[in-house]
């Protein structure tokens, strides 16, 4: 415990030191983000994990998401969480089971619709340099938050030179886990139906639908 919180502190110190509006970084961040706004849709494969090296946790997933605007669906072996911006399904395939919430966009530090624009919101940024990632040359951007209370004290973004695309991006919370997210076979999506977005119970016979609406 006190190996954590020394960490924890050395982190904050190190953070407060640098954190801050730094022009080169926003110059790579909105390069990034002007490239997404430019696609109205798309698919990608996405690999995760979740490291703990202190408490010796190393999970890893992997799965498929779909974007359109500020909606998503992110399928995953042990879960499909879909977003239409106003209401949150979140499916147990193993239950076969459904959880309805309603979205709160405030309560909503990251999500796949908003990590290219996250920035632009309650974050400062630096450019930490340059660093190979996934075959690609990428600007390494840290986000600090302004709140001191999020959730995520930082989150590294890898943005490729060559052609402004997100390649992965790791998020840091407080308890000392990392959250690894990488992105792969990105394609643009034509004219997709916002019904892709919504829960369809029919598909899923005998589901258990708890809604905490």
């Amino acid at each position: 415990m006190k190996k954590i919180l020394m960490m924890m502190l050395m982190s904050a110190v190190g953070i407060s030191a640098y954190a801050q509006y730094d022009p080169n970084a926003l110059k790579v961040l909105d390069g990034m983000s002007a490239k997404y706004k430019k696609i109205p849709a798309y698919s990608a494969n996405i690999t995760s994990s979740l490291i703990n090296e202190t408490d010796g946790i190393n999970e890893n997933f992997s799965g498929k998401i779909a974007v359109k605007g500020e909606m998503y669906k992110l399928e995953m072996e042990e879960q499909v969480v879909i977003n239409n911006g106003t209401t949150v399904w979140t499916y147990l395939p193993d239950v076969n089971e459904v959880n309805i919430d309603t979205y709160s966009p405030e309560e909503d530090e990251i999500s796949p619709s908003k990590i290219y624009d996250a920035y632009k919101n309650g974050y400062k940024y630096v450019l930490i340099g340059e660093e190979n990632n996934g075959g690609a040359l990428c600007s390494v951007v840290d986000l600090i938050p302004n709140d001191k209370d999020a959730q995520f004290f930082k989150i590294k973004l890898f943005i490729a030179k060559n052609d402004n695309s997100l390649k992965s991006w790791t998020m840091f919370d407080k308890s000392g886990n990392k959250y690894n997210y990488t992105i792969k076979n990105f394609k643009a999506i034509n004219n997709p139906s916002d019904a892709d977005f919504t829960f369809d119970a029919t598909k899923y016979p005998g589901v258990e639908i708890i809604d905490l609406r």
